[in-house]
């Protein structure tokens, strides 16, 4: 169980390390996103970095992985993915960066 415990917090440290500077993984924007110009692109980026709003309901692995927001009258999704190193299936272990390639995904609820 501790292992666990250890787990998701790792987890969750890597995923907000990626959500708020961008590094620790990659970053993929959807083409409604991309549409918007880098001026609202980074506005959404802010926001993304500093969404705190995780709840049991929205985030109940605890993971810090999705979230939904409204930014400059924009519904927007993030959700942060974990792919192996070759990125040709899930990692096998979130937790260790070593063998897992994050990726954070931004798109407009539209497109979901």
């Amino acid at each position: 169980m501790l292992t666990t415990v250890l787990d998701v917090d790792r987890t969750r440290a890597l995923n907000d390390i990626l959500r708020r500077s961008l590094s620790g993984g990659l970053l993929m924007l959807t083409a409604g996103v991309i549409a918007l110009g880098r001026e609202r692109q980074q506005t959404i980026l802010d926001a993304i970095a500093a969404y705190d709003n995780f709840t049991p309901d929205n985030d109940p692995r605890g993971e810090h992985d999705f979230g939904a927001l409204e930014v400059a009258g924009e519904r927007v999704f993030f959700k942060i993915d974990y792919y192996d190193r070759a990125m040709t299936g899930h990692s096998p272990d979130p937790a260790d960066s070593s063998i897992t390639t994050r990726m954070l995904t931004v798109m407009l609820a539209g497109e979901y």
